[in-house]
């Protein structure tokens, strides 16, 4: 039930660290977008049935950052389990980008038809993707520990923003000494 003349602030949400864990995570859901992504249109011709999981895992994440943007911290979790599996199938996966230097091995392509990047250049950036989803996972178990959620009742005339701002009335009487 909502009582007049109360509003619901979120004091952790005002502190400059949550607010610097939060763009960083954001950050690093994107980056992480990104470098999926160009594994997965330079390395598409030669990419083995993970092409669905790639792109759903693009999605996934920009779709978290959008969360994430809005203060949810219940998508902290799944995000940092995720970056788990991701960094676990980089792991594996990069060294055998760098094995297409041999015979036998078909070079990468894009997407579109065209000629891919060179495959150790993809070796590389699956092998990038690592540390980049081991500091998602540390900073969205630093995000879920800030209690983004926390909220407390202020009396709309004291709220933030609105009214006169909390402590004694100025035009109040002094009090008897």
């Amino acid at each position: 039930m909502e009582n007049e003349g109360v509003t619901i602030e979120h004091p952790n949400r005002e502190k400059s660290q949550c607010k610097a864990t939060k763009a960083t995570v954001i950050l690093l859901l994107v980056v992480s977008a990104v470098l999926m992504l160009v594994v997965l249109l330079f390395g598409w011709s030669v990419l083995e049935g993970q092409k669905l999981i790639s792109f759903a895992y693009v999605i996934i994440y920009l779709v978290m950052a959008f969360y994430i943007s809005r203060w949810n911290r219940g998508a902290l979790p799944l995000a940092a389990a995720l970056a788990i599996i991701l960094a676990i199938f980089c792991v594996i996966a990069g060294p055998g980008w760098f094995e297409r230097d041999g015979t036998g091995f078909a070079q990468p392509g894009t997407i579109f038809g065209g000629t891919g990047l060179d495959a150790d250049f993809l070796g590389l950036v699956t092998l990038l993707i690592v540390p980049v989803q081991i500091l998602l996972i540390a900073f969205c178990l630093q995000g879920f520990r800030q209690a983004w959620n926390v909220e407390v009742e202020v009396p709309a005339d004291q709220a933030r923003g609105t009214g006169r701002p909390p402590g004694p009335d100025p035009a109040a009487p002094p009090a008897p000494a």
